[in-house]
């Protein structure tokens, strides 16, 4: 029997576990380099869409991930607290968990697949000729070597592929809290507190809050606010400011009080190119993307099951050939989620309501485990 094929990955994220967990099962052996001491998700919830949870189903991890999630009754976006739309997203599949929870997940999908994960271990750079540099000073070849590492990626940069960064002038600071839904139904006695509700003011000030329940204990809120409000992008939170715009989410924004915070600016990233050589790179060091439709771990998760199906059918002396292919045809949907979510966040048309419909649910539509995939990723 010939020997297994190997992968070298650095970033053990959401698209580096993914890609990891999907290789291992389809006999690769693989290792994953985590600079961090620890193996951990950072952030506070999430919510996945039809193109991932496909993927997941395909990795055996969605019994444990939907043990602990939410199936919202609707989307409802309010402004000024006055309802403009409430979407049910008939025949869209989508669930929000805490990111805590999606990560064990793939976390104990990739180990039961025998991945091998070391933490504490540096990437700092690859070769196109399948080559992987740590900061130890030590390297390793690979079939295949992946940078799932982040915005700021080692392997993406010592490749020397461009980029340039889009930043628009909006932000927002995420939490994860107790949900205190018994609060805030008497706060508001008739509304639906399951569902996802996107709170908006664009006048006299622009201030929004993202309310995402994750399961029966957790509610994500991500709350925004323009980078030119010093107030507004304060953390800790301005717990005055933002309880005497929303008071109805007063018992959630005073624990959201509690916690020190981080704010970040939208930005995307746009690369030249993903593939050089033996090496991709996938997830927020090829694609970063504002958060307005929900897709930057998506776009992750499902870009990490195509290339590891298409370098799995891969000759072994036409790696490079393949991963160009990869791209030619799975990057377009990226790149158009990409464009959708940038618009959102310069126009902050979201605050219109009704925007989960047409082309913009595409690529929650986008189903990357069809093998005919090819032909509606046109």
């Amino acid at each position: 029997m010939p020997s297994p094929r190997h992968a070298e990955i650095a970033g053990a994220g959401f698209a580096g576990l993914t890609l990891a967990t999907a290789l291992a099962q389809k006999g690769w052996t693989v290792r994953v380099h985590e600079r961090t001491p620890e193996l951990r998700a950072e952030g506070a919830g999430i919510v996945l869409w039809g193109n991932s949870l496909q993927v997941l189903d395909r990795l055996g991890a969605t019994p444990d991930l939907e043990s602990r999630a939410m199936h919202s009754p609707a989307y409802e976006t309010r402004m000024n607290n006055v309802i403009r739309s409430q979407e049910k997203l008939e025949g869209v599949r989508w669930i929000s968990v805490t990111r805590p929870h999606l990560y064990s997940t793939l976390l104990t999908a990739a180990r039961e697949s025998g991945v091998e994960i070391l933490p504490g271990s540096e990437v700092t750079g690859a070769t196109a000729e399948g080559r992987i540099d740590f900061a130890d000073g030590s390297s390793a070849d690979a079939d295949l070597v992946v940078g799932a590492d982040g915005v700021g990626s080692a392997v993406r940069d010592s490749l020397g592929i461009p980029l340039r960064r889009e930043r628009s002038r909006d932000g927002i600071t995420r939490f994860l809290v107790p949900r205190h839904k018994a609060e805030l139904q008497r706060l508001e006695p008739d509304t639906e507190w399951d569902n996802y509700i996107d709170f908006w003011n664009i006048e006299p000030r622009v201030l929004r809050v993202l309310y995402v329940p994750c399961n029966d204990e957790d509610v994500y809120i991500a709350l925004m606010a323009p980078v030119s409000d010093p107030q507004g992008s304060k953390v800790p939170i301005d717990v005055n400011l933002w309880t005497a715009n929303f008071p109805h989410l007063a018992p959630v924004l005073e624990e959201a009080a509690k916690l020190p915070g981080r704010y970040y600016g939208y930005q995307t990233t746009r690369v030249e190119r993903w593939t050089e050589g033996r090496v991709a790179i996938i997830g927020d060091a090829a694609h970063a993307m504002c958060p307005a439709l929900a897709q930057g771990a998506g776009c992750s998760i499902h870009n990490a099951w195509t290339l590891a199906t298409q370098a799995t059918n891969a000759p072994e002396d036409r790696m490079a050939e393949v991963l160009r292919e990869w791209e030619r045809v799975e990057r377009p949907i990226t790149d158009r989620a990409q464009d959708r979510s940038q618009y959102y966040a310069d126009t902050r048309q979201m605050a219109q309501g009704d925007q989960f419909q047409g082309d913009v649910i595409e690529t929650a539509l986008y189903n990357p485990t069809d093998p005919h995939r090819h032909e509606v990723n046109a």
